[in-house]
């Protein structure tokens, strides 16, 4: 019997109520293959502990979480208890950087039963992948001065190392694919750190011949992404680019609620993160609204990530059976609760 150990951190708002839905999942699935199985163990860490505590998590939280398979991670912030810097950099940013995971994964496409805002979304199917490490998110800069004279300094960090590695990552995962990678820079207008990005790019490019390429302005590629988002395959993005985009992924896919993510170790020295790409939403928590796929569906990526691959696959076509027998939340346009979903998809797993 094969078992996978996952540390689970349900976190704020909705997250409470999706993680254990993705767990219950995540068991089924267990049970159905019948030769592994998932422990978990939940740590409360939240922005209501950093009420209690003063901190989103305790001193010795990385040591705690460093010998785990991976991280299943439900959502971090709520506005009406903690500043968003505070709870984001104590607690998903801290795990992000001190974790090593370097590599953001984000997949969108349409799945079936569910409809995309797009009026012909062609049947899209693509993946960005993000440098998680640096770029633009780089913490280094400052402020200076007094009213008018006041200035904010925020510099960007590219590295060939890092750079490359998003690259790489990304070409490996198109020649699984339909292989073509797309880059995403900005270098008619940021003069240092994206005609880098574009040399780095062309060197990588030149280790996968086989593979097509192109590059596009993130402000065309925005664009593209709502007129033409069949076009795409693989995306690598810098860490700001990245993460604009996989915000217009889900919104294309029909709500953010249903859009999933990994944030990923590549060195093995620490486990990755999966999580939804929603926020905690503390306005409908509680409600049994909430859209738990973009949570299973991130399962489907921890699976995935953990070599389980062929299990993978079958949870999201067991998604996309329920999404096409109608079984929606009301973020894309059904009225079935959380849990009605969620034993829906476990069902459909069992009757495999």
């Amino acid at each position: 019997m094969k078992k996978w150990s996952i540390a689970s951190i349900p976190g704020d708002g909705v997250g409470k109520e999706v993680v254990p839905a993705g767990q219950k999942v995540l068991d089924t699935v267990a049970e159905v293959h019948g030769g592994l199985s998932f422990e978990f163990t939940s740590f409360p860490w939240s922005c209501e502990y950093y009420l209690q505590h003063g901190v989103m998590m305790p001193e010795n939280g990385l040591d705690q979480l460093k010998d785990f398979d991976a991280i299943f991670l439900g959502a971090v912030g709520n506005l009406d208890l903690v500043p968003d810097h505070i709870s984001l950099w104590g607690l998903l940013i801290k795990i992000r950087r001190e974790f090593e995971q370097v590599i953001n994964i984000r997949p969108a496409k349409q799945l079936k039963g569910v409809t995309s805002p797009l009026v012909n979304p062609k049947e899209f199917d693509l993946l960005v992948v993000r440098e998680n490490s640096e770029g633009e998110y780089s913490s280094i800069g400052g402020r200076m001065n007094k009213g008018e004279d006041e200035l904010a300094i925020q510099n960007a960090v590219f590295s060939r190392k890092a750079s490359e590695r998003a690259m790489r990552y990304a070409f490996d995962l198109a020649a699984k694919r339909r292989q073509h990678v797309t880059s995403a820079t900005k270098s008619n207008g940021i003069v240092y750190s994206m005609p880098f990005w574009d040399d780095v790019f062309t060197d990588v490019s030149k280790d996968y011949p086989s593979i097509q390429t192109d590059s596009q302005h993130i402000d065309a590629l925005a664009a593209f992404f709502v007129t033409q988002p069949e076009r795409f395959d693989v995306i690598v993005a810098s860490n700001l680019f990245g993460d604009i985009l996989t915000d217009i992924g889900a919104a294309i896919m029909g709500s953010v609620g249903i859009a999933p993510a990994a944030n990923i170790n590549v060195n093995g020295a620490y486990p990755s993160m999966f999580e939804p790409v929603h926020g905690s939403a503390p306005d409908i928590f509680g409600k049994g609204i909430a859209n738990p796929i973009g949570q299973i569906w991130t399962a489907k990526l921890m699976l995935d990530h953990l070599g389980e691959v062929e299990l993978g696959e079958k949870l999201l076509d067991v998604i996309e059976e329920t999404t096409t027998a109608g079984i929606l939340t009301a973020d894309i346009g059904g009225n079935y609760s959380t849990e009605q979903v969620t034993n829906d998809i476990i069902n459909r797993l069992r009757s495999l």
